[in-house]
């Protein structure tokens, strides 16, 4: 038996990076996957792909900066398939800029395209997570966890989703339900284009990671987030897993 066999999982912004990543990893494990994500072009091409391994995964089409719309995905999913066993908020935006430079709008992009849908996607997804005794993923960042430079906005709305993470362990575990927060480092496409771009810097950056590479979005990033969502994890909440090659070692 796969070790996600028939479990219902959303993932946000899964159309592509980290969330498409995730997703084929936990399709190729039995699970049916719905990505929601804001481009239809790219969330269609990911859902013909999910389908390969799992007929009934489906794109759903949303803006997460419409707070009166994500109550629906979850009702969505639950009126289709009858249940939600994992709930994975992984969609967020942000700009750089130097911390006296940070503009409201920037805040706002990334309070409302991250923490906010988090936050609401969790609040909408409870009932039936405690039906299913289900888990959630959240998505950290080293930027929060090391304050990295001209991430203040980014860094800002990250290391508040790891409180709500923390405050709804706490709550939700008499449950049986989990929340624990994966902080990645992947070859993503951004990356890709980074390094392209700026290929001495990407270097620089990358001989920086212990392992000396970054992470592949399904092998790396993908396993974790299927562990997460597996019995296998069912002793922890309220962590945060570092899947980043060693970069920040928690103590």
């Amino acid at each position: 038996m796969a070790r996600l066999d028939n479990k219902v999982v959303i993932i946000t912004g899964g159309a592509g990076g980290i969330g498409s990543g995730m997703a084929k990893a936990m399709v190729k494990e039995g699970a049916v996957v719905t990505i929601v994500d804001v481009n239809e072009e790219t969330g269609k091409a990911m859902e013909k792909e999910l389908q390969v391994h799992s007929p009934k995964s489906m794109f759903l089409q949303a803006d997460l900066m419409d707070r009166d719309n994500l109550k629906n995905i979850i009702t969505t999913v639950v009126d289709k398939f009858g249940k939600l066993d994992v709930l994975v908020n992984n969609a967020h935006a942000s700009k750089q800029a130097n911390f006296e430079d940070t503009t409201q709008d920037e805040l706002d992009l990334s309070f409302n395209t991250g923490f906010y849908p988090t936050f609401y996607l969790m609040q909408a997804a409870f009932p039936y997570l405690k039906e299913s005794k289900g888990n959630v993923i959240n998505f950290a960042s080293g930027a929060g966890l090391a304050g990295h430079a001209t991430q203040a906005s980014y860094a800002a709305a990250k290391e508040a989703i790891r409180g709500i993470s923390r405050v709804a362990a706490n709550e939700w575990g008499k449950f049986g339900i989990n929340v624990n927060m994966i902080s990645p480092i992947a070859y993503s496409p951004g990356v890709e284009a980074w390094s392209k771009a700026q290929p001495e810097y990407y270097e620089k950056v990358k001989n920086q990671i212990p392992l000396g590479r970054f992470g592949d979005v399904e092998k790396d990033i993908g396993s974790v987030a299927v562990f997460l969502a597996s019995e296998d994890s069912q002793y922890m909440t309220g962590q945060t897993l570092m899947s980043d090659g060693g970069s920040i070692m928690l103590r």
